[in-house]
């Protein structure tokens, strides 16, 4: 069921996206708005809890949509995944820095054996570096490109860059254990 629900929060960029090319920006910050707080009621209902990153997505969105209206100008609304990227890198990297692992912490909830916690936290380090860079990438579009393109970004493009991502590390991890064995 939570899969499904990863594939939900394409529809408010999504429906941002078409309402911007076809009505005014009104519509389409207002439209946006709704269906991120219709995703928020959705998760809730169906999984009985709301995620995290809906969460702060969600309040992200109740800020930034209300200053597009009264800037008249939908920059802002596409500024989400941006400040997204930016807390997720903060928060990664304040938990490395107090020596905890968000990684270690979700393995032992689920009772799995962690077999080479060095490993864990250098991807967990990594990760937070992407969401850095893809948050930055995400703003650079907001500012200087299209809303299509940007759309296309926050919704498929993200699973592509992070698909790619984790091939990377993949091929790292492999070279790093080659070299120490």
């Amino acid at each position: 069921m939570s899969k499904n629900f990863a594939l939900l929060s394409f529809v408010p960029a999504i429906a941002y996206w078409y309402l911007e090319a076809n009505y005014s920006l009104k519509i389409a910050v207002i439209g946006g708005m709704s269906l991120a707080l219709l995703e928020v009621v959705i998760e809730k209902i169906f999984l009985k809890h709301v995620h995290e990153i809906s969460k702060l997505n969600f309040f992200l969105l109740f800020i930034l949509g209300p200053i597009s209206l009264i800037n008249e100008d939908g920059i802002w609304f596409k500024l989400q995944p941006f400040f997204t990227g930016v807390a997720m890198f903060l928060f990664l990297a304040l938990k490395m820095k107090r020596g905890k692992s968000l990684f270690k912490e979700m393995m032992e909830e689920m009772g799995k054996q962690i077999h080479n916690e060095q490993f864990l936290v250098m991807i967990e380090k990594h990760l937070a570096y992407f969401f850095l860079i893809y948050g930055c990438f995400m703003g650079s579009l907001a500012v200087w490109s299209t809303t299509s393109i940007w759309a296309f970004f926050k919704t498929i493009g993200l699973y592509i860059a992070f698909a790619l991502f984790m091939v990377g590390e993949v091929v790292y991890i492999k070279l790093r254990v080659k070299k120490i064995q």
